[in-house]
C-alpha cells in the first residue's frame, strides 16, 4: 500500500468513517494580511488544483473504534503550510476536541509556515502551540502521523508536541526543508528513520499498518484502569535466599525471568513508546502502555536488566508525565545493575535524568506500583520505585550500591564482597525488615476446579 497523497487518502486510510467541522472562517479577502502580490490568485489556483480550500481538512472520525478529531494536511494546496486559516481550523478542531472530550489526531504533511502571510503566518505556531497546551491541560491525548514530508513550524508544534508521534517509512521530518538546509547536510538525519533512531519518533509504521497501530494508541490512551495495578505474581523462584550472597548470585542467573515475560503475563497487548526527546534511546528500557485482561489500561517502565542509560531515565520521566496526565495509572518493573556510568552517560547527564524521572514519580497523582524483578543497583533503580507501594520477587535484590562496589569503597578485598552482600541486608526479606518494600509476592495460586 502507498503512502497516502492528499488529506483525504490519508483520512480514509486511517478512518472508518468521517464527518468534516464546518470551515472556522473563509478565506482572506485580497492577497491576504501583507498583500502579497498575486496571493489571491496562488490560493485560487492550489484550490482548484488540489480541491481543498486551505491546507487542512478537520473534523471527526472513527479509528479501530475509537473516535476522534482528525487534523489532515493537504500538501497539495501551497505545499501543506500554515497560515491565519489554517490556524483558525485547527483551533476549532482543538475546541470541539476539549469540549467533547475527544482526543486529536493530526496526519500532518506540510512545508512550515505560509510565506505569502509573513509574521501573520509565523505567529500561528505560537497560536497551535497554545490550543495544544489547553488540550494537554484537558487531560486528552494527543497522537500526529508524520507524512512526506514533515518540515517547519508544522513538525516542532503539531509533530512533536504530540504525546505518541509515528511516521510512515520514507517520510521526510525535520526542522529544516530540503531547500533550507545547508549545502553540505546529511539527508539520512532528515528522515523518519533518524528521527527514531534519536529518540523523537516513537515507531515508523507502514501504510498498511497504520489504521491498526494508530487504533491501538487511541484505544489505549482513552480507556484507564481504576485504582493501583496489583503487583505481578513471581515467574522465577519463589523460596527466600538463604544469604546477601546467594540473593546477588540468583538476581544475576542469566536465566531469571525478565521484564519481558512480566510484561507479557500482565498485559494482553500493548503500544510502546520510543526515546528521550532529547536525542536519545535507550533498548534496556522498555515503556509503553498495555491492556490489562479486564480491558483497561495500564502504563508501564520496565529496566531490562542493563544498566540504563540517561535515555531510559528520561523516557521513563516522559511515559509517567503522560500516564499522569491521562489518569493512567502506571507499574513499573524494576532490574539494574544500576545508571550507566561511563564518559559518555556524564556527557548525556546522566545526574539530572536521574533526577528527572525521581521527580516525576514524587509528583504523580495517579497510583504507581513498583515491582522489583531482578537486580535493585543503587539509585539507578530506586528512581523507578514506587514511594510506599514497591514490592520485591524472591529472586531479587535492592542495595545501596553493589557488593563488589561497596567492598572496593570501604577498600576491602574483593573476596569481602560476599561478606559484604550480607551486611548490605539486601534480600527481599531484609527490605520488608527495613521498611524498603511492602512484600515479597509469591507465584500465582493454582487454578481450582473451575478454571
Amino acid at each position: 500500500m502507498t503512502a497516502p497523497a492528499s488529506a483525504r487518502e490519508a483520512l480514509a486510510l486511517v478512518c472508518d468513517d468521517f464527518t468534516e467541522l464546518p470551515a472556522a472562517e473563509g478565506p482572506s479577502a485580497g492577497d491576504g494580511p501583507i498583500g502579497w502580490p498575486g496571493y489571491d490568485r496562488t490560493r485560487a489556483a492550489a484550490a482548484a488544483r488540489s480541491g481543498e480550500s486551505e491546507s487542512v481538512v478537520c473534523g471527526t472520525g472513527t479509528v479501530g473504534g475509537t473516535r476522534t478529531v482528525l487534523v489532515s494536511f493537504e500538501f497539495g494546496f501551497l505545499g501543506g503550510s500554515i497560515g491565519e486559516g489554517t490556524g483558525a481550523r485547527i483551533a476549532a478542531a482543538h475546541a470541539h476536541a476539549r469540549t467533547h472530550r475527544l482526543p486529536v489526531t493530526v496526519l500532518l504533511a506540510t512545508g512550515g509556515s505560509r510565506m505569502h502571510e509573513g509574521m501573520r503566518a509565523l505567529v500561528q505556531l505560537q497560536r497551535l502551540a497554545g490550543e495544544s497546551a489547553r488540550t494537554r491541560a484537558a487531560g486528552l491525548p494527543q497522537l500526529a502521523v508524520l507524512r512526506d514530508p514533515t518540515t517547519g513550524g508544522g513538525w516542532a508544534t503539531l509533530g512533536a508536541g504530540s504525546d505518541v508521534v509515528l511516521a510512515l517509512p520514507g517520510a521526510q521530518v525535520g526542522f529544516a526543508g530540503s531547500r533550507v538546509r545547508p549545502p553540505d547536510a546529511d539527508p539520512a538525519a532528515y528522515t523518519a528513520a533518524s528521527q527514531l533512531a534519536h529518540g523523537h519518533v516513537d515507531a515508523v509504521v507502514p501504510a498498511e499498518e497504520l489504521r491498526g497501530v494508530l487504533g491501538r494508541w487511541l484505544s489505549l490512551l482513552t480507556r484507564p484502569a481504576e485504582g493501583r495495578v496489583p503487583p505481578p505474581y513471581a515467574l522465577g523462584a519463589t523460596a527466600p535466599a538463604a544469604s546477601g550472597r546467594e540473593a546477588v548470585a540468583r538476581a544475576r542467573r542469566p536465566e531469571r525471568p525478565r521484564a519481558d515475560r512480566y510484561l507479557a503475563e500482565v498485559f494482553t497487548e500493548r503500544a510502546e513508546l520510543s526515546g528521550d526527546r532529547a536525542g536519545g534511546t535507550d533498548p534496556g528500557t522498555r515503556c509503553g502502555f498495555g491492556r490489562l485482561p479486564d480491558g483497561r489500561t495500564a502504563a508501564y517502565a520496565a529496566q531490562c536488566g542493563t544498566a540504563t542509560r540517561p535515555a531510559g531515565f528520561r523516557t521513563a520521566a516522559r511515559l509517567v508525565r503522560l500516564a499522569d496526565r491521562l489518569g493512567i495509572p502506571v507499574l513499573t518493573l524494576i532490574d539494574t545493575p544500576g545508571a550507566a556510568n561511563d564518559a559518555a552517560a556524564e556527557r548525556a547527564g546522566a545526574g539530572p535524568a536521574i533526577a528527572e524521572l525521581f521527580g516525576a514519580v514524587a509528583e504523580a497523582r495517579v497510583p504507581v506500583t513498583a515491582l522489583l524483578v531482578g537486580e535493585g543497583g543503587s539509585g539507578g533503580a530506586l528512581a523507578l520505585a514506587a514511594p510506599g507501594n514497591t514490592w520485591a520477587t524472591p529472586d531479587s535484590y535492592f542495595s545501596v550500591i553493589a557488593p563488589e562496589l561497596a567492598a572496593a569503597i570501604l577498600k576491602r578485598p574483593p573476596e569481602e564482597a560476599d561478606e559484604t552482600a550480607d551486611r548490605l541486608r539486601l534480600r527481599p526479606e531484609d527490605l520488608v525488615a527495613l521498611g524498603v518494600v511492602r512484600g515479597v509476592v509469591g507465584a500465582r495460586p493454582p487454578a481450582g476446579p473451575g478454571g
